[in-house]
């Protein structure tokens, strides 16, 4: 008798035995629902956080049917970056070596940056069961007719939320109508905005949606907050931390491209091994480093959010903020790529006075925060911020927010100042009624 759990999701004995080559101890919440819902190729939405299992919610059972007999294009799957169509497809190369299927599945990485011409006579010379790429390139090897997706089965669209934010749901579509009305087609993603809702309503047909429910963040995490006052440099707070902490893998997100190249060229020449995440690394440069993580090549990895989103990065035991990012929902997905499978992690992060308003939001949500300084190479703790600073703030934001509202004279009367500063006065009373609601509904 099989007690794997695995195969009493129902699948076959080579997959199961894969999960347990990957020491896959028991499903995630996603696989759990999910799987049973692929192998009986429903469309689905699956939504739930980064780092829970959703990458192999998918490839299990899409691996699982295949039909290693029939030689035509089964399987699509999309990747909104490069950087994750490459791990996606390392990903189905370690399942088919596990499955000893090296010969008997095929696949190819289409993706720009590779040698298009190669990738076309490739593509004629033999066709792959399974694709995986950006859609851009795919469509592209579509149009060029070395490539037919037509009797896809199955079509998945990893990080759609992703794909939504670079413009790349057009490109999605076109290859939707390249594809037969019957294909199953597998939307994962963080978040479902607005806008992906309507793009679900037009392609998918009565999908199973799964979606996962879960704490903002990891309970065996410990966020740690480290203030960075006025004329402090950032830089030599990071080397601090550097030399207190001894991360397996610690991954250091900043707001821009620059402030990468600073922080990773900082970090190399203290020595340590640094992998560089961001938009403008040469192709070539981009897959060298996320191969590097897959082989955890590095002990920092230094990384802008759109070129880190969705790759997996193995045995983080760090995240560092040395920019907090502007949108909350960023956070959650930094810090969540530590702390999983049962482990603890540290999420270390600077702030300024700007970041006052983020920072209570999370409060809002239970997230609790461990005021901290580095004095002689330990932690030592540090006051919270000035809550009474904040309702400053907002309330010289909204005076400042009010007076851009205040309808302008075209012809300037006598009182017209008077009856400006009451316009102003009353929209600023509604502005922080608002504000007040929208506060009441975060502490809910």
């Amino acid at each position: 008798m099989n007690n794997n759990p695995f195969s009493k999701l129902g699948l076959n004995e080579t997959i199961t035995k894969v999960t347990e080559k990957l020491y896959f101890k028991e499903p995630t919440a996603i696989q759990k629902q999910a799987i049973p819902v692929i192998l009986q190729g429903k469309s689905l939405v699956g939504q739930s956080q980064t780092g829970s299992g959703k990458t192999h919610a998918f490839l299990l059972p899409l691996l699982n049917n295949l039909d290693e007999d029939l030689d035509r294009v089964q399987i699509v799957v999309t990747a909104p970056t490069r950087e994750l169509a490459i791990q996606l497809f390392d990903e189905i190369n370690s399942i088919r070596e596990l499955a000893n299927k090296e010969d008997s599945w095929h696949a190819r990485l289409i993706i720009g940056g590779l040698d298009r011409e190669r990738m076309m006579r490739q593509l004629q010379a033999r066709t792959p069961q399974i694709i995986v790429g950006t859609p851009g390139r795919i469509l592209d090897m579509v149009d060029a007719n070395v490539l037919s997706i037509y009797h896809a089965t199955s079509f998945v669209i990893d990080e759609a939320d992703l794909m939504l934010d670079l413009k790349f749901i057009e490109k999605i579509d076109a290859l939707l109508v390249r594809s037969q009305e019957e294909v199953q087609i597998l939307v994962f993603s963080a978040t479902i905005p607005k806008q992906l809702s309507h793009f679900i309503n037009k392609f998918l047909r009565q999908p199973e949606t799964i979606r996962i429910e879960s704490g903002s963040t990891p309970e065996n995490l410990e966020h740690r907050l480290i203030e960075l006052k006025a004329g402090m440099d950032p830089e030599a707070k990071l080397r601090q931390v550097t030399e207190l902490i001894q991360p397996y893998v610690a991954l250091v997100f900043t707001n821009s491209k620059d402030r990468a190249e600073q922080f990773g060229k900082m970090l190399a020449n203290e020595g340590y091994k640094v992998g560089l995440l961001h938009g403008d690394l040469s192709s070539r440069e981009r897959m060298r480093v996320v191969r590097g993580i897959n082989d955890l090549q590095y002990e920092y990895i230094v990384a802008t959010d759109l070129a880190s989103r969705g790759i997996d990065i193995k045995g983080a035991s760090h995240v560092i903020n040395v920019d907090l990012p502007k949108e909350g929902e960023f956070y959650i997905h930094r810090v969540g790529r530590t702390a999983r499978a049962g482990a603890s992690g540290t999420a270390i992060s600077f702030y300024t006075e700007d970041d006052y308003d983020l920072l209570l939001e999370f409060e809002n949500q239970g997230i609790s925060f461990v005021y901290s300084d580095i004095k002689d190479k330990a932690w030592v703790g540090a006051k919270h911020f000035d809550r009474s600073k904040v309702r400053k703030k907002r309330r010289s934001d909204v005076d400042k927010q009010a007076w851009k509202m205040v309808r302008k004279p075209k012809k300037v009367k006598p009182g017209y100042k008077k009856k400006m500063k009451e316009e102003k006065e009353r929209i600023k009373k509604q502005l922080m009624k608002k504000q007040g609601k929208q506060s009441r509904r975060g502490n809910r």
